[in-house]
């Protein structure tokens, strides 16, 4: 028998059993119970909410310089138990453990951007900016923020979020996803071993009562979320309808367009690889391939040939290139979406719905399946499948295939596979898409350049991570100053100007 592991929160600087409520933890591989999540209540919010508003006002006093050493602090453990947090991963969420191991990798990025938070943090000034007069900006933290993150990334979304935030003087309260949420109290006990101060870092495990808590309390200042879209408005239009700051990134159907010239057989290693990692639960993931001219006739069946030969097993063996899905409703739902797709005409060109592992036979698992000859009006074309579903579609020309990427209502990811240098530059100039690849097929951000997508792939007006994530946690005032020595006598009545 599997050994059930309780799940608890971390408040305050310790570990906070449940009250009640609990959600079963799964390995995918094998479907067996592993955990078991403790579901917060308002009351277990208002706690984590009450311990980071205590803690805010020291550590908003503490120098940046400060913040900044203990955030390197933990750099180094997360550098050293990169591994260990790598296998939580693979165990709840099922991902392969390479892949895994880059997903903390990519966290780290963060951790190390936020390290530079005091030259970040730093104001402009303007002196003499009339007679006697100083002029300075600076950015202030807002206070307890918090993030509401998925089980797709247990580790890097988070870390696109908190070290940020508290680097730059901000104490957090982090909801994971209850259905990986291991992973979440590994970094929370190196926080506290890095030697953050009790309340900076808090985490309630739960589910929509703990997110509703979080965006209805007066004490919770800002909400980043990433997710599905629409949970992202709903998100978004709560928490603004209670004063709070909001970044909500929610879903993607994201396009490869592969032009005739481009090299084959790099366009079909990039769509396997950015269609079928990570089972394709990916935002990032490429779901769809518009291919132009006759790029299909080449591409189909390179791409039938390695999706029917894809190594997909546990993600623990270091040969598996893909793992199973998350839970057993997630690959029903994409076995729905298959059957959908068969329904409407497109042509299945390799079918996963009936895969299996021998020995793991209680695992979720599904093959990769690949359609041909897709439609706009399909649904499989439409929704966000969230599964390893590659669906191709066929154009004659590069205008006709961006006008199908521009009409689509979700802008997170895109790429190009071409040899063509213009056609290149006027599809980075014109498309209407937020993060863009030239022969890139998945074109995520590096630490301090900020992620976010366009149209209904982002709710708010800023992305996360890089400068505009420091933006988003923190606050500008202007100070303007004169002594009494410079000071006219007798009382002003116009607008002030400068002189």
């Amino acid at each position: 028998m599997t050994p059930i592991t309780p799940i608890g929160h971390y408040i305050g600087g310790r570990v906070v059993p449940g009250d009640g409520r609990t959600q079963d933890v799964t390995n995918p591989a094998t479907g067996a119970v592993t955990g078991r999540v403790a579901l917060a209540t308002a009351a277990t919010v208002d706690q984590a909410v009450a311990a980071a508003r205590t803690a805010f006002p020291a550590w908003a006093d503490t120098p940046p310089i400060r913040r900044a050493r203990l955030m390197n602090a933990f750099l180094a453990l997360v550098r050293q138990h990169k591994d260990n947090l790598a296998r939580a991963i693979t165990a709840e969420h099922g991902k392969v453990f390479t892949d895994a191991q880059g997903e903390v990798e990519r966290g780290i990025d963060i951790i190390e951007f936020a390290c530079g938070m005091p030259q970040l943090l730093k104001g402009d000034y303007t002196d003499q900016v009339s007679t006697g007069m100083d002029n300075w900006t600076l950015r202030q933290p807002l206070g307890v923020v918090a993030g509401i993150t998925p089980f797709n990334f247990p580790v890097m979304v988070p870390m696109w979020m908190f070290p940020v935030a508290i680097a730059a003087g901000n104490t957090f309260v982090l909801k994971p996803s209850p259905t990986d949420p291991s992973a979440s109290l590994i970094y929370a006990d190196l926080m506290k071993q890095a030697g953050f101060p009790d309340g900076v870092f808090n985490v309630v495990q739960g589910d929509k009562v703990a997110v509703d808590a979080l965006l209805e309390h007066p004490d919770v200042k800002a909400i980043s979320f990433v997710g599905s879209t629409p949970i992202a408005n709903y998100i978004y239009e709560t928490g603004a309808r209670h004063g709070k700051r909001v970044q909500a990134l929610g879903g993607a159907k994201n396009h490869m367009m592969i032009m005739p010239d481009a090299d084959m057989e790099k366009a079909a290693d990039a769509l396997i690889g950015a269609g079928y990692g990570s089972a394709g639960e990916r935002c990032m993931a490429i779901s769809v391939a518009i291919m132009v001219g006759d790029a299909g006739d080449k591409l189909i069946p390179i791409l039938k040939a390695r999706a029917e030969t894809l190594k997909i097993t546990n993600g623990e063996d270091l040969s598996a290139e893909m793992g199973p899905i998350v839970t057993a409703a997630a690959r029903d739902r994409i076995r729905g979406y298959i059957d959908a797709g068969v329904a409407e005409g497109a042509e299945l060109v390799v079918d996963g719905r009936d895969f299996s592992v021998p020995g793991h036979e209680g695992g979720f698992w599904l093959g990769a399946t690949l359609f041909d000859r897709v439609t706009p009006d399909m649904k499989i074309y439409r929704d966000e499948i969230f599964g390893p579903v590659l669906s191709c579609l066929r154009v004659d020309t590069f205008a006709e295939g961006l006008t199908l990427i521009n009409d689509h209502e979700f802008g997170n990811g895109v790429s190009l596979f071409t040899r063509d240098g213009h056609v290149a530059r006027e599809f980075g100039r014109r498309v209407q898409v937020g993060m863009v690849g030239i022969n890139v097929p998945i074109p995520v951000p590096m630490a301090w350049h900020g992620f976010g997508g366009w149209k209904r792939s982002l709710f708010g007006d800023m992305h996360v991570y890089g400068e505009e994530g420091v933006r988003f946690y923190t606050k500008q005032k202007s100070i303007m100053q004169r002594w009494p020595e410079s000071i006219v006598e007798g009382a002003e009545f116009t607008m002030p100007v400068a002189t």
